[in-house]
Protein backbone atom coordinates (compact mmCIF):
# COMPACT_ATOMS: atom_id res chain seq x y z
CA UNK A 1 0.00 0.00 0.00
CA UNK A 2 1.39 3.36 -1.06
CA UNK A 3 1.52 6.34 1.27
CA UNK A 4 -1.30 8.83 0.65
CA UNK A 5 -0.24 11.97 -1.16
CA UNK A 6 -0.84 15.40 0.47
CA UNK A 7 -3.45 16.23 -2.19
CA UNK A 8 -5.33 13.00 -1.48
CA UNK A 9 -5.29 13.81 2.24
CA UNK A 10 -6.68 17.29 1.55
CA UNK A 11 -9.35 15.80 -0.70
CA UNK A 12 -10.19 13.18 1.92
CA UNK A 13 -10.61 15.79 4.66
CA UNK A 14 -12.82 17.94 2.42
CA UNK A 15 -14.92 14.95 1.29
CA UNK A 16 -15.51 13.71 4.84
CA UNK A 17 -16.27 17.27 6.01
CA UNK A 18 -18.74 17.57 3.14
CA UNK A 19 -20.51 14.36 4.22
CA UNK A 20 -20.73 15.59 7.82
CA UNK A 21 -22.23 18.93 6.78
CA UNK A 22 -24.63 17.48 4.21
CA UNK A 23 -25.73 14.62 6.48
CA UNK A 24 -26.31 17.06 9.33
CA UNK A 25 -28.20 19.49 7.09
CA UNK A 26 -30.98 16.97 6.45
CA UNK A 27 -31.62 16.64 10.18
CA UNK A 28 -31.44 20.37 10.87
CA UNK A 29 -33.81 21.16 8.00
CA UNK A 30 -36.22 18.43 9.08
CA UNK A 31 -36.23 19.83 12.61
CA UNK A 32 -37.11 23.23 11.11
CA UNK A 33 -39.86 21.70 8.98
CA UNK A 34 -41.36 19.99 12.02
CA UNK A 35 -41.37 23.20 14.03
CA UNK A 36 -42.94 25.11 11.14
CA UNK A 37 -45.59 22.40 10.71
CA UNK A 38 -46.77 22.87 14.29
CA UNK A 39 -47.88 26.46 13.71
CA UNK A 40 -49.09 26.21 10.10
CA UNK A 41 -49.50 24.05 6.98
CA UNK A 42 -46.73 21.53 6.44
CA UNK A 43 -44.40 21.82 3.45
CA UNK A 44 -45.92 18.66 1.99
CA UNK A 45 -49.32 20.37 2.06
CA UNK A 46 -48.09 23.44 0.20
CA UNK A 47 -47.08 25.49 3.24
CA UNK A 48 -44.08 27.83 3.24
CA UNK A 49 -43.89 28.62 6.93
CA UNK A 50 -40.49 26.93 7.09
CA UNK A 51 -39.02 29.97 5.31
CA UNK A 52 -39.48 31.89 8.56
CA UNK A 53 -37.95 29.12 10.65
CA UNK A 54 -34.27 29.71 11.69
CA UNK A 55 -33.63 25.96 11.95
CA UNK A 56 -34.50 25.45 8.28
CA UNK A 57 -32.17 28.24 7.18
CA UNK A 58 -29.43 26.83 9.40
CA UNK A 59 -29.87 23.53 7.58
CA UNK A 60 -29.69 25.24 4.18
CA UNK A 61 -26.48 27.05 5.13
CA UNK A 62 -25.01 23.78 6.42
CA UNK A 63 -25.86 22.04 3.14
CA UNK A 64 -24.29 24.86 1.09
CA UNK A 65 -21.09 24.62 3.14
CA UNK A 66 -21.07 20.85 2.55
CA UNK A 67 -21.52 21.24 -1.21
CA UNK A 68 -18.69 23.78 -1.34
CA UNK A 69 -16.41 21.36 0.53
CA UNK A 70 -17.40 18.57 -1.88
CA UNK A 71 -16.68 20.85 -4.85
CA UNK A 72 -13.25 21.70 -3.43
CA UNK A 73 -12.44 18.03 -2.78
CA UNK A 74 -12.47 17.31 -6.52
CA UNK A 75 -9.67 19.85 -6.99
CA UNK A 76 -7.34 17.73 -4.85
CA UNK A 77 -8.34 14.07 -5.09
CA UNK A 78 -9.52 11.70 -7.85
CA UNK A 79 -13.24 11.06 -8.27
CA UNK A 80 -12.77 7.41 -7.26
CA UNK A 81 -11.83 8.67 -3.78
CA UNK A 82 -14.29 11.57 -3.41
CA UNK A 83 -17.51 10.23 -4.94
CA UNK A 84 -17.95 6.98 -2.94
CA UNK A 85 -17.39 8.90 0.31
CA UNK A 86 -20.75 10.56 -0.31
CA UNK A 87 -22.24 7.47 1.37
CA UNK A 88 -20.89 8.77 4.69
CA UNK A 89 -23.54 11.52 4.65
CA UNK A 90 -26.16 8.76 4.92
CA UNK A 91 -24.44 7.49 8.06
CA UNK A 92 -24.30 10.90 9.72
CA UNK A 93 -27.92 11.67 8.93
CA UNK A 94 -29.07 8.25 10.17
CA UNK A 95 -27.13 8.51 13.44
CA UNK A 96 -28.25 12.08 14.10
CA UNK A 97 -31.87 11.15 13.27
CA UNK A 98 -31.61 8.36 15.84
CA UNK A 99 -30.55 10.72 18.65
CA UNK A 100 -32.18 14.02 17.67
CA UNK A 101 -35.39 13.07 15.85
CA UNK A 102 -35.95 9.78 17.73
CA UNK A 103 -36.07 7.90 14.42
CA UNK A 104 -34.76 4.60 15.74
CA UNK A 105 -31.90 2.95 13.89
CA UNK A 106 -32.46 -0.79 13.46
CA UNK A 107 -29.69 -3.31 14.10
CA UNK A 108 -29.41 -3.94 10.35
CA UNK A 109 -29.15 -0.19 9.84
CA UNK A 110 -26.17 -0.16 12.20
CA UNK A 111 -24.65 -3.01 10.18
CA UNK A 112 -25.20 -0.93 7.03
CA UNK A 113 -23.33 1.99 8.62
CA UNK A 114 -20.44 -0.30 9.54
CA UNK A 115 -20.26 -1.66 5.98
CA UNK A 116 -20.15 1.90 4.59
CA UNK A 117 -17.30 2.80 6.95
CA UNK A 118 -15.34 -0.37 6.10
CA UNK A 119 -15.81 0.15 2.37
CA UNK A 120 -14.87 3.83 2.57
CA UNK A 121 -11.74 3.01 4.57
CA UNK A 122 -10.72 0.38 2.01
CA UNK A 123 -11.05 2.86 -0.86
CA UNK A 124 -9.22 5.62 1.04
CA UNK A 125 -6.26 3.37 1.83
CA UNK A 126 -5.88 2.21 -1.78
CA UNK A 127 -6.98 5.29 -3.77
CA UNK A 128 -4.74 6.31 -6.69
CA UNK A 129 -2.74 9.52 -6.55
CA UNK A 130 -4.11 12.59 -8.27
CA UNK A 131 -2.40 13.65 -11.48
CA UNK A 132 -0.21 16.76 -11.44
CA UNK A 133 -2.23 19.20 -13.54
CA UNK A 134 -0.73 22.60 -14.26
CA UNK A 135 -3.38 24.12 -16.54
CA UNK A 136 -7.04 23.78 -17.40
CA UNK A 137 -5.85 23.22 -20.97
CA UNK A 138 -4.37 19.94 -19.75
CA UNK A 139 -7.80 18.89 -18.49
CA UNK A 140 -9.27 19.93 -21.83
CA UNK A 141 -6.74 17.69 -23.58
CA UNK A 142 -7.83 14.75 -21.40
CA UNK A 143 -11.50 15.51 -22.10
CA UNK A 144 -10.95 15.58 -25.87
CA UNK A 145 -9.06 12.32 -26.13
CA UNK A 146 -10.85 9.65 -28.25
CA UNK A 147 -11.73 7.46 -25.26
CA UNK A 148 -13.60 10.12 -23.31
CA UNK A 149 -15.15 11.62 -26.44
CA UNK A 150 -16.57 8.18 -27.23
CA UNK A 151 -17.89 7.83 -23.67
CA UNK A 152 -19.47 11.31 -23.82
CA UNK A 153 -21.07 10.55 -27.19
CA UNK A 154 -22.59 7.30 -25.87
CA UNK A 155 -23.90 9.10 -22.77
CA UNK A 156 -25.49 11.88 -24.83
CA UNK A 157 -27.12 9.44 -27.27
CA UNK A 158 -28.51 7.28 -24.44
CA UNK A 159 -29.77 10.32 -22.51
CA UNK A 160 -31.50 11.75 -25.60
CA UNK A 161 -33.13 8.36 -26.23
CA UNK A 162 -34.31 8.23 -22.60
CA UNK A 163 -35.66 11.80 -22.72
CA UNK A 164 -37.44 11.76 -26.08
CA UNK A 165 -38.50 8.12 -26.45
CA UNK A 166 -38.57 6.27 -23.13
CA UNK A 167 -39.53 9.08 -20.73
CA UNK A 168 -42.91 9.91 -22.37
CA UNK A 169 -43.82 6.21 -22.54
CA UNK A 170 -42.28 4.67 -19.43
CA UNK A 171 -41.08 7.53 -17.21
CA UNK A 172 -43.97 7.37 -14.74
CA UNK A 173 -43.87 3.60 -14.42
CA UNK A 174 -40.17 2.74 -14.65
CA UNK A 175 -37.88 4.52 -12.21
CA UNK A 176 -34.77 3.51 -14.15
CA UNK A 177 -35.62 6.06 -16.87
CA UNK A 178 -35.35 9.12 -14.61
CA UNK A 179 -32.51 7.74 -12.52
CA UNK A 180 -30.61 6.73 -15.66
CA UNK A 181 -30.81 10.27 -17.05
CA UNK A 182 -29.60 11.78 -13.76
CA UNK A 183 -26.79 9.27 -13.30
CA UNK A 184 -25.41 9.48 -16.82
CA UNK A 185 -25.49 13.29 -16.86
CA UNK A 186 -24.08 13.25 -13.33
CA UNK A 187 -20.91 11.53 -14.51
CA UNK A 188 -20.30 14.34 -17.01
CA UNK A 189 -21.17 16.90 -14.32
CA UNK A 190 -18.51 15.57 -11.96
CA UNK A 191 -15.83 15.56 -14.66
CA UNK A 192 -16.66 19.19 -15.51
CA UNK A 193 -16.89 20.16 -11.84
CA UNK A 194 -13.44 18.68 -11.32
CA UNK A 195 -12.11 20.75 -14.23
CA UNK A 196 -13.64 23.96 -12.84
CA UNK A 197 -12.38 23.18 -9.33
CA UNK A 198 -8.85 22.65 -10.68
CA UNK A 199 -9.11 25.95 -12.59
CA UNK A 200 -10.13 27.79 -9.41
CA UNK A 201 -7.37 26.10 -7.42
CA UNK A 202 -4.71 27.10 -9.97
CA UNK A 203 -6.12 30.62 -10.22
CA UNK A 204 -5.83 31.11 -6.46
CA UNK A 205 -2.23 29.90 -6.67
CA UNK A 206 -1.44 32.77 -9.05
CA UNK A 207 -2.06 31.18 -12.46
CA UNK A 208 -5.29 32.65 -13.88
CA UNK A 209 -7.11 29.88 -15.75
CA UNK A 210 -10.24 31.83 -16.66
CA UNK A 211 -8.41 33.64 -19.42
CA UNK A 212 -8.73 30.38 -21.37
CA UNK A 213 -12.03 29.58 -23.09
CA UNK A 214 -11.71 25.95 -21.95
CA UNK A 215 -12.63 26.87 -18.35
CA UNK A 216 -15.82 28.63 -19.49
CA UNK A 217 -16.87 25.67 -21.61
CA UNK A 218 -16.57 23.43 -18.54
CA UNK A 219 -18.71 25.93 -16.57
CA UNK A 220 -21.39 25.85 -19.29
CA UNK A 221 -21.38 22.03 -19.26
CA UNK A 222 -21.75 22.00 -15.46
CA UNK A 223 -24.72 24.38 -15.66
CA UNK A 224 -26.55 22.42 -18.37
CA UNK A 225 -25.95 19.04 -16.73
CA UNK A 226 -27.01 20.28 -13.28
CA UNK A 227 -30.27 21.73 -14.63
CA UNK A 228 -31.09 18.43 -16.36
CA UNK A 229 -30.27 16.45 -13.22
CA UNK A 230 -32.43 18.65 -10.99
CA UNK A 231 -35.35 18.47 -13.41
CA UNK A 232 -35.41 14.70 -13.79
CA UNK A 233 -34.51 13.96 -10.17
CA UNK A 234 -37.54 16.02 -9.12
CA UNK A 235 -39.68 13.97 -11.51
CA UNK A 236 -38.29 10.76 -10.03
CA UNK A 237 -39.01 11.91 -6.47
CA UNK A 238 -42.53 12.95 -7.46
CA UNK A 239 -43.39 9.55 -8.92
CA UNK A 240 -41.46 7.03 -6.84
CA UNK A 241 -40.60 6.15 -3.28
CA UNK A 242 -37.64 8.18 -2.01
CA UNK A 243 -36.36 5.21 0.01
CA UNK A 244 -35.90 3.29 -3.24
CA UNK A 245 -34.63 6.15 -5.40
CA UNK A 246 -31.81 7.16 -3.04
CA UNK A 247 -29.78 3.92 -3.03
CA UNK A 248 -30.39 3.14 -6.71
CA UNK A 249 -29.40 6.66 -7.73
CA UNK A 250 -26.31 6.53 -5.51
CA UNK A 251 -25.22 3.21 -7.05
CA UNK A 252 -25.73 4.27 -10.66
CA UNK A 253 -24.33 7.78 -10.21
CA UNK A 254 -21.20 6.55 -8.41
CA UNK A 255 -20.62 3.73 -10.91
CA UNK A 256 -20.84 5.99 -13.97
CA UNK A 257 -18.73 8.67 -12.29
CA UNK A 258 -15.94 6.23 -11.47
CA UNK A 259 -16.12 4.85 -15.04
CA UNK A 260 -15.92 8.36 -16.52
CA UNK A 261 -13.01 9.28 -14.24
CA UNK A 262 -11.18 6.07 -15.15
CA UNK A 263 -11.54 6.88 -18.85
CA UNK A 264 -10.75 10.60 -18.67
CA UNK A 265 -8.13 10.85 -15.92
CA UNK A 266 -6.89 7.25 -16.19
CA UNK A 267 -6.98 6.94 -12.39
CA UNK A 268 -6.03 3.25 -12.41
CA UNK A 269 -3.20 3.45 -14.96
CA UNK A 270 -0.52 3.49 -12.28
CA UNK A 271 -2.10 0.85 -10.04
CA UNK A 272 -1.67 -2.89 -9.83
CA UNK A 273 -4.47 -5.38 -10.38
CA UNK A 274 -4.55 -6.10 -6.63
CA UNK A 275 -5.07 -2.42 -5.76
CA UNK A 276 -7.85 -2.07 -8.33
CA UNK A 277 -9.56 -5.24 -7.08
CA UNK A 278 -9.32 -3.98 -3.48
CA UNK A 279 -10.92 -0.66 -4.43
CA UNK A 280 -13.72 -2.47 -6.25
CA UNK A 281 -14.34 -4.62 -3.18
CA UNK A 282 -14.51 -1.47 -1.06
CA UNK A 283 -16.99 0.06 -3.49
CA UNK A 284 -19.20 -3.05 -3.45
CA UNK A 285 -19.06 -3.01 0.37
CA UNK A 286 -20.28 0.60 0.40
CA UNK A 287 -23.10 -0.28 -2.01
CA UNK A 288 -24.17 -3.18 0.21
CA UNK A 289 -24.18 -0.95 3.29
CA UNK A 290 -26.14 1.77 1.49
CA UNK A 291 -28.85 -0.63 0.32
CA UNK A 292 -29.08 -2.25 3.75
CA UNK A 293 -29.33 1.12 5.49
CA UNK A 294 -32.10 2.39 3.22
CA UNK A 295 -33.97 -0.91 3.19
CA UNK A 296 -34.16 -1.07 7.00
CA UNK A 297 -34.36 2.63 7.87
CA UNK A 298 -38.00 2.35 9.04
CA UNK A 299 -37.63 -0.97 10.85
CA UNK A 300 -36.63 0.65 14.12
CA UNK A 301 -40.20 1.70 14.87
CA UNK A 302 -42.49 -1.12 15.86
CA UNK A 303 -45.40 0.64 14.20
CA UNK A 304 -43.56 0.64 10.90
CA UNK A 305 -42.86 -3.06 11.31
CA UNK A 306 -46.55 -3.80 11.93
CA UNK A 307 -47.49 -1.75 8.90
CA UNK A 308 -44.94 -3.50 6.77
CA UNK A 309 -46.15 -6.99 7.71
CA UNK A 310 -49.53 -6.25 6.16
CA UNK A 311 -47.90 -5.81 2.75
CA UNK A 312 -46.14 -8.27 0.54
CA UNK A 313 -42.46 -7.60 -0.15
CA UNK A 314 -43.36 -7.60 -3.83
CA UNK A 315 -45.23 -4.32 -3.35
CA UNK A 316 -41.98 -2.40 -2.82
CA UNK A 317 -41.28 -0.60 -6.10
CA UNK A 318 -37.79 -0.97 -7.47
CA UNK A 319 -38.01 -0.23 -11.17
CA UNK A 320 -41.77 -0.18 -11.68
CA UNK A 321 -44.20 2.27 -10.11
CA UNK A 322 -47.39 1.21 -8.40
CA UNK A 323 -50.46 2.86 -7.00
CA UNK A 324 -49.13 2.53 -3.46
CA UNK A 325 -46.02 4.42 -4.48
CA UNK A 326 -47.89 7.50 -5.59
CA UNK A 327 -49.98 7.55 -2.43
CA UNK A 328 -46.87 7.32 -0.29
CA UNK A 329 -45.24 10.17 -2.21
CA UNK A 330 -48.18 12.44 -1.45
CA UNK A 331 -47.11 12.34 2.19
CA UNK A 332 -43.55 13.45 1.47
Amino acid sequence: MEEMSPDNIHGLILAVSSSIFIGSSFIIKKKGLKKAGVSGPRAGEGGYGYLCEPWWWAGMITMIVGEIANFAAYAFAPAILVTPLGALSIIFSSVLAHFILQEKLHMFGILGCVLCVVGSTTIVLHAPHEQDIESVKQVWYLATEPGFLAYSAVVIVVVLALIFYYEPRYGKTHMIVYVGICSLMGSLTVMSVKAVAIAIKLTFSGMNQFKYFHAWIFIIVVTICCLLQINYLNKALDNFNTAVISPVYYVMFTTFTILASMIMFKDWASQSGLQIATELCGFVTILSGTFLLHKTKDMGNSASIRGATSQSPRETPVFINSGSTRSSNSNL
